[in-house]
Order: C-alpha cells, then structure tokens, then sequence
C-alpha cells in the first residue's frame, strides 16, 4: 500500500481503507509538516504518512500530546508550510484552547485538522461528538462519507483553509475509518511549494479584536458550501418526505430507500459540508418538505440546526423525534434501525424477514488483558497489598490498556478513572486530604505513554505540592493500545529514526520523587516493593517495567512450555474459587468443567509463566526458561 499512496498515477483505481484515502488525500495536497497523538480508529494515518515522509519530502511525527501536534501545526503554517494535524474525539478536546486562538488568528499556509469520532465507543471511552467544537471554534467542518470523498475533501480542505486564512476540520468515523471502498487516484505535485518566510510585520496572535475576521471567514465558508459538489439531492423535485444526512447514514439512507421501494416520493439530501449550514442550499429542499428525519452520528447536531433555520423562516414541518423514528440517542446506525426510521417517515411497511433469526444465548464477554500483560500481575499484586492494610486503599486509573484493569481483567483494580492524563492530579487531590482525616492510601497508575502525554504537568505538582500518593508507572515500552506508535521513551520517531530515549527514572528524579523500579513478574519481589511504598509518605513511584507481550512474543527465541500437571492441580479444593480461570483471568488459563481441573491453552498462552508463581496448589509447571 505504499507504492499507492506515493505513486503517480492519476486515474488509477484502487480499494483503499478509509485512513489509506486520508494519507492519499495528503500526499495530493502536498503537505509539508504532519503531527498527530495516536488514537482509534484514525492511529494508522500518521503511521502510514511516517512511512513516506523521506520519499515525498515532508516531515511527520508522533507528537508529546495533541496539543503539541496542533501547535506545531500552527507553527509550521506560520511559514506558509500545508500542516495536517490528526486526533480522535477525545485528542481534539486536548486541543480546544489552541483551536480556538488559532481561530481567531487565522492561519497562512493551510492547515487541516482531521478529528475521527468513534460511535459506539469501539475503541474509547465514549462517543464525544467532535462537530460541536467546529461551532464553538467557529471553523468550517467537513465530513465524508465514502473512500472517495475521504480523499478528495483533503486537498479541498487546504485549498479552503489558505482561501479563507482559517482552520479547517474534517470529521471522519470509526466507519468511514476502517470502511473500504474505490478510490481513483489524482495526480501527485511534483514538488512541495516552497515555504514562505516569516517576515517582520507577520502576526499570528490571537487577540480580541479579531473576533470579526474570524466571523467574517465563516460567512465566507458558508457562500462557499452553498455550492459544493460534496452536498447531494436525489428524489422528486418537490419531496414532501424528506430525508437529509451525513457521514455513513447516507449510505444507509441510500439502501434504505431502495429496499422499501420508495425513491419516487422521497427526497434524500446527503450534506459533507456541515458547519456553517449552507441555509440557501437546505431552504430549497426544506421549503417543500412536509416531514423530515434527519440521520447523523451521534448528536442532533443537524437536526438542531435544521430545526433551527425551518423555525427561522417559519416553515410548517414536522422533525421525526429520534426515539420515535428507531434513532437510537447513542451508539452507531446501521442498516435496520435506519430502515426503520424510514419506514416511520414514509409509511412504508419493512420488509419481511427471509430467513428466520436464529436466538443464540451467547455469553456476555468482558474485555481483558492480552495472554501474559504484566499488567494482570500488576493489579493483581497491588489487590493483594491494599487488603493488607487497615483501611481499603484508593486507586485511581488513567487511560491505557490498563484502562481494562477497573474490570475482572484488573481484579476491579481501581475506583475512579476520568480522563486521559487526570488519574496524577485526582489522586493528588485525594493524597492532600489524607493531612485532614483520610485514612487511607492513595495509588495512581499511568503507563510509559501516557506519562509523557500529559501526566508531567500533573507530577510536578503533585511534587512540588508533596502530596501523599503513589504514582504506579506501567513501562511496557510501547503505546500498546493504539499499535506500537513509538513515544519519547522507545528511542524511535514516526519517520523511523533512532534518537535517544527519555529516561522516566531521571525525569522523575529531576523532578523530586523517590523512585524505584520491579518487575511485575518477578511477584515475590514487586509485592515486597509495594508494600514497603505504601507505608511511606510524600510523592512515591514505582515503575512497574516488563515488555508487552505482545512485542516480547516477537521477540521470543527459546520456546516456553507451561502445563498444568493434574496429579497436583486441586480443582475447586484449592480454596480459591478456581484461581486459574476466574481469579487469576489470563485467556491462557482456563478450566475444564467435566474433569474439575485448570488446564493451559497452548494456542493463547505466551509463556510467560506467571501463573505458576501464583499458583495456591503449584500445580502450574513451566519448562524452557521463563523469565522472572
């Protein structure tokens, strides 16, 4: 897929995946500066465009934070440079004091900002819809809804943001993301423009007086959107039902109309440019509508809006109510609650199911750790330490993959998580208050990631404040979650170069913490250090340090094998409510129902043996040089 995105040849077809078609649309627009955080469904982007950097001539990074990204972004635009920033929904609210000075300041070379939201919350937290920031920001906003456009509306969007001197957002999906679909290749610049210099009357500053540029750039934006190629009719000239929508509901409006048979009576306007609304456009089609549904990912945001100009003007037309038409308030659309809906809108009866729904009592599934995390070992010795103590300690979790630790994967291993980069500063909240009654210890854990992400602010002062806390870092020596994006810490940028790594001992040193190292699988000693940490006061760390599996499974020469010898296995008499599979929860470990008895799942397991260190029974036998 590299020869595609840096080959010149316009005209060409090829299946491209959603964040293929983003990297596309750059090399086409010819940027020269490319920044991002990773972050699900949109991490592949900068990884891709790290990849052909030095082939194409520009320069891309995995940035600290979004908010360095974007402000490197605006630097780069500063000398004329086309600068893309990509984030998740989450990354962009980071990012919302420098979004909205850039909007007031303006910009000079283009630059895009691509936020991808995450319906459903496949791969986040929640399911932040980011379309309220371009509002806020008072920006233009962009969202695609198939490969194509995902490709085309790159260049359009720079070549928007440097006509208007203003950011610009693209709004992209978990669908639209990971979707595949036929995109036909435009031709790639020859060479990157040159840069501009920065002259001595340039300014970039963001001051309150130039709030009125900023709105007089929108009201461009909008004279701009009301003839757009990326907003779409289709039905009757004069539809009385109409149906409007963006990003992947218009394909499943499209299918929907088509299997209900109802084409002939029924408007369908497709809108990619969603913010400012192109009123004159929209009026055209809503002065003729009676009843209208409006499908969009995941707030009302259309709809208000919408709703909002038919009142304006004084139109008589009724807004199906979401609950009411099968919308659901949050999760993702998908082809039968959209069928529903616009079967509520038209009247037209659904269509007979051919093949009977089969009901399958499927097993609910928690999420879990990989086979052989040391995460798992983590939480499972810090459990055991915190039940030492006289009162029940208070862990607080941060975002990660030990994000899963508050569930059975982590042993329900922390109380309260809030977002990325806050677990530091909420315990140090609780850590004060342990000098005014609160009897009990406070733990906070991050990993080698998030640590430089946005935990540093938080540590000096937590620091500096000498709050009672101790502060757990996770080093499994890579963004685990997102896939392996290198941070400050491995010693590798985005574009492959090897640098010298940040040291998180001599940061935390620097610093002022007391800072001590384990290795989680080294159980009988970690839990000593654990231990010996909570009972002391201050700012304490412990670093918590042992290769994700998943690399070290790469990584792995000699071959481990890990049994469960039965003569030894006690199954339920080992008094621990079937340690292997329930308490313990590695996918590696399971149990055999018939028989009573844990056995090793070689296909999963991994090897790395800890089981057997935590086995009541000693059943759990490891052969081939596990590491401790």
């Amino acid at each position: 897929m590299e020869w595609t995105m840096t080959a010149n040849t316009p005209g060409q077809v090829c299946l491209m995946q959603g964040n293929e078609a983003l990297v596309r649309g750059a090399v086409e627009a010819g940027i020269h500066f490319a920044a991002s955080y990773p972050g699900s469904p949109s991490s592949q982007v900068l990884g891709m465009l790290g990849k052909i950097a030095g082939e194409r001539n520009f320069y891309a990074e995995w940035s600290t934070n979004e908010v360095c990204a974007l402000q490197a972004c605006i630097g780069a635009s500063f000398a004329g440079g086309r600068a893309l920033c990509i984030v998740k929904q989450n990354g962009l609210l980071c990012t919302a004091d420098a979004l909205h000075c850039a909007a007031q300041h303006g910009v000079k070379g283009g630059l895009v900002v691509v936020t991808s939201d995450d319906p459903s919350a496949h791969s986040s937290t929640n399911e932040f819809d980011s379309r309220w920031q371009a509002v806020s920001a008072g920006i233009p906003l962009l969202e695609p809804t198939t490969m194509q456009e995902t490709k085309d509306m790159i260049p359009y969007a720079f070549q928007l943001s440097e006509e208007l001197g203003q950011l610009v957002l693209v709004r992209v999906t978990t669908r639209v993301c990971h979707g595949r679909g036929n995109v036909v290749l435009g031709p790639l610049p020859e060479q990157p423009r040159p840069l501009q210099p920065v002259r001595e009357w340039d300014r970039m500053v963001c001051v309150c007086y130039m709030h009125a540029p900023a709105l007089e750039k929108l009201e461009a934006a909008r004279q701009e959107f009301e003839t757009s190629g990326y907003n779409h009719y289709s039905g009757p000239e004069q539809a009385k039902q109409l149906i409007v929508a963006s990003g992947a509901g218009r394909l499943y409006a499209q299918e929907a109309v088509r299997r209900l048979d109802v084409e002939e009576e029924t408007g369908l306007l497709s809108l990619g440019t969603l913010w400012p609304v192109p009123e004159t456009a929209v009026l055209e089609r809503l002065r003729c509508a009676e009843k209208v549904l409006v499908l969009e990912e995941v707030d009302p945001f259309l709809e208000q809006n919408l709703e909002a100009l038919a009142g304006k003007h004084q139109l008589s037309i009724t807004f199906l109510d979401r609950s009411g038409a099968g919308i659901p308030q949050t999760g993702e659309l998908d082809p039968d609650n959209v069928t529903a809906a616009v079967s509520a809108l038209t009247g037209a009866a659904l269509p007979e199911k051919t093949v009977p729904e089969m009901e399958l009592d499927l097993p609910e599934r928690e999420m879990t750790f990989c086979a052989g995390c040391p995460h798992r070992a983590t939480f499972f010795l810090l459990k055991k330490a915190l039940r030492q103590e006289k009162n029940p300690g208070i862990v607080v979790g941060d975002i990660g993959c030990y994000f899963m630790a508050g569930q059975a994967a982590g042993q329900y291993g922390f109380q309260v998580c809030n977002c990325m980069g806050s677990g530091i500063n909420v315990a140090e909240g609780l850590g004060q208050l342990t000098n005014y009654g609160l009897n009990q210890k406070v733990v906070t854990v991050c990993g080698d990631s998030t640590f430089f992400h946005t935990i540093l602010p938080g540590l000096v002062n937590a620091a500096y404040h000498q709050a009672n806390m101790l502060l757990i870092v996770l080093d499994n020596s890579a963004t685990a979650m997102t896939g392996f994006q290198p941070h400050p810490g491995t010693g590798l940028t985005a574009m492959g170069r090897s640098v010298k790594p940040m040291d998180i001992p001599k940061i935390l040193d620097a610093v002022g913490c007391s800072v001590e190292t384990a290795d989680p699988f080294d159980v009988v000693e970690s839990e000593k250090v654990l231990r010996r940490l909570l009972q002391k006061t201050g700012m304490n760390v412990l670093i918590m340090r042992q290769l994700c599996a998943t690399l070290k499974a790469k990584e792995q020469k000699r071959p481990v094998r890990v049994w469960v010898d039965q003569d030894k296995c006690l199954g339920d008499g080992c008094g621990c409510d079937k340690f292997c599979s329930r308490v313990w929860g590695c996918p590696g470990n399971t149990w055999d129902f018939k028989a009573n008895k844990a056995f090793i799942d070689p296909v999963t397991c991994v090897g790395c043996g800890v089981c057997a260190k935590l086995c009541p029974s000693g059943a759990i036998q490891v052969e081939g040089g596990a590491e401790k």
